[in-house]
């Protein structure tokens, strides 16, 4: 066997680097580390990664565990290379090995990568040599503070509601292919290639891209795979946690151990650290054939608040939109929740011609159909008068004139602007200041402005990080214009209109 000496045995790494103390060299290694790779990124993977010593020009490091060891292997290992080249002279490769768990626990000291003074004054006193693979503990030195104990909320999916599933989903047209993919992704078998991954499902509030997702989870729940379902903030909880514990290997080994994972709302997922791991888990899973289902409220082009690199890896499966309710879905959906409050209620009736006025005057999502048949069942059941057209009218009239209208989205405004005076988005999100370009993006501003309840600081971010001055500029400029150019006026009437239909 080599002779693998330890990091505290020895004085320098090669020729030329005598007298070099050796923890002062695998210090400035792990500062160049963490600084090329940052924070999280060095916590989460190199937190427990050790430097066992030098043979023959090569650096013997090793991990607590098989996926660590390759996870490191194929993303940094070049990195490190540089950096243990750069420091250590005579340093010709790195070689990554897997502790035991009875080294682990016998042979070891855990310590930061950086030691105290007081670390390594003791390790100098007292080395610590691998020989056969275990180590004879040390006599003194300080023991490594015990971790925090794992949340397993921590680890665990968000929880399911079993009436959310394939059996109970209703069908039209606006998300039959929304359907039709989800339920192809819940029967497949695990020869099977992954077509759709990731699966992007985008839907408005209220349109069943939850219920949907939910489905998915039960039916490969079924088909006895490991699936995970998780909400945008459940994944945050967790990561973060995982960091303040100490666990994050854990989370990371649990989330890439599974079969197939489900994201609901992300749209919410916020901070530069969780996006990256999210990205991270993105690529472990795809890269070893593991399925995803992603939701949100809009496309992946939309959000805005994601890093490129996220968008772009959400971009590149199947992306499925779930539109508005047709009226014959929306009938549908009416009947089935008035056959089950007949099941509460045996003296609930509503006539067609009822279910057809609700149908016509609610066409924003399911949930204000559900609090209409519940408004509907209230009435009848508190005044004992029967149901008609007239009736469910006085029922319902808070959801009718509480209707919110169309909310209009920046996004929204820059695309069909830039549709209607021939340029693309990414010129008016673009510094050009030619004119063909500048008073399309004026006009986009302007209608962000009136459309919207942004600010003008954030309008300007949304318009490529322009200021507010710039913002406010624009807005003065169209509506000087608009009230001496009539055909400019007109356009921007049109486009209103446009946007708010």
């Amino acid at each position: 066997m080599a002779d693998v000496r330890s990091v505290r045995d020895t004085e320098g790494f090669g020729p030329g680097a005598k007298g070099v103390k050796t923890d002062e060299v695998w210090g400035r290694v792990c500062r160049r580390l963490r600084a090329e790779v940052g924070e999280d990124v060095f916590t989460s993977w190199f937190g427990r990664l050790e430097l066992d010593g030098i043979a023959d020009g090569v650096a013997h490091v090793s991990v607590p565990t098989k996926f660590l060891k390759s996870w490191i292997q194929s993303h940094y290992l070049d990195r490190m290379i540089a950096i243990l080249t750069a420091e250590v002279q005579g340093i010709r490769a790195v070689s990554i090995g897997v502790r035991t768990s009875s080294r682990n626990a016998v042979g070891r000291v855990s310590r930061p990568f950086e030691p105290s003074t007081d670390q390594a004054s003791s390790f100098n006193e007292r080395p610590v040599r691998f020989e056969t693979g275990l180590a004879a503990a040390p006599t003194t030195g300080r023991a490594a503070p015990p971790r925090e104990s794992v949340d397993p909320e921590a680890l665990s999916g968000s929880p399911l509601d079993r009436r959310m599933n394939f059996e109970t989903f209703l069908l039209g047209r606006s998300n039959q292919l929304a359907y039709a993919a989800a339920q192809r992704i819940a029967t497949a078998t695990a020869d099977e290639p992954l077509i759709y991954n990731p699966l992007y499902i985008h839907a408005s509030v209220g349109l069943g891209k939850t219920h949907l997702l939910q489905a998915v989870a039960h039916a490969v729940t079924a088909s006895k795979r490991r699936v995970i379902y998780l909400t945008a903030e459940k994944f945050m909880y967790g990561f973060v946690f995982a960091l303040k514990a100490q666990t994050a290997l854990a989370f990371k080994e649990r989330l890439r151990a599974i079969d197939v994972l489900v994201i609901d709302d992300v749209q919410f997922l916020q901070g530069k650290s969780i996006q990256q791991e999210f990205c991270h888990t993105l690529n472990a899973l795809i890269d070893a054939r593991k399925q995803i289902i992603i939701a949100a409220d809009r496309p992946p082009s939309d959000l805005e608040s994601l890093e490129e690199r996220v968008r772009s890896r959400l971009a590149g499966g199947l992306c499925v939109e779930m539109g508005s309710l047709d009226e014959a879905l929306r009938i549908k959906i009416l009947e089935t929740r008035i056959a089950v409050a007949r099941g509460i209620n045996p003296d609930f009736h509503v006539t067609p011609a009822v279910v057809a006025y609700v149908a016509s005057v609610i066409q924003t999502n399911g949930r204000d159909l559900d609090g209409a048949v519940n408004r509907l069942m209230a009435h009848a059941s508190l005044t004992q008068a029967p149901l008609c057209v007239e009736t469910a009218e006085v029922a319902i009239r808070d959801l009718v004139r509480t209707r919110e209208p169309k909310r209009v989205k920046i996004e929204d405004i820059q695309k069909l602007v830039a549709t209607h005076y021939n340029v693309s988005r990414a010129d008016i999100l673009s510094s050009r200041r030619t004119a063909n370009v500048v008073r399309p993006r004026q006009i986009a501003m302007y209608l962000s402005k009136i459309l919207t309840l942004r600010s003008l600081p954030e309008i300007g971010r949304r318009f490529g990080g322009r200021d507010h001055t710039t913002v406010l500029h624009a807005v003065r400029k169209i509506e000087g214009l608009t009230g001496s150019d009539r055909t400019l006026s007109e356009e921007v009437e049109l486009l209103k209109r446009m946007l708010l239909d």
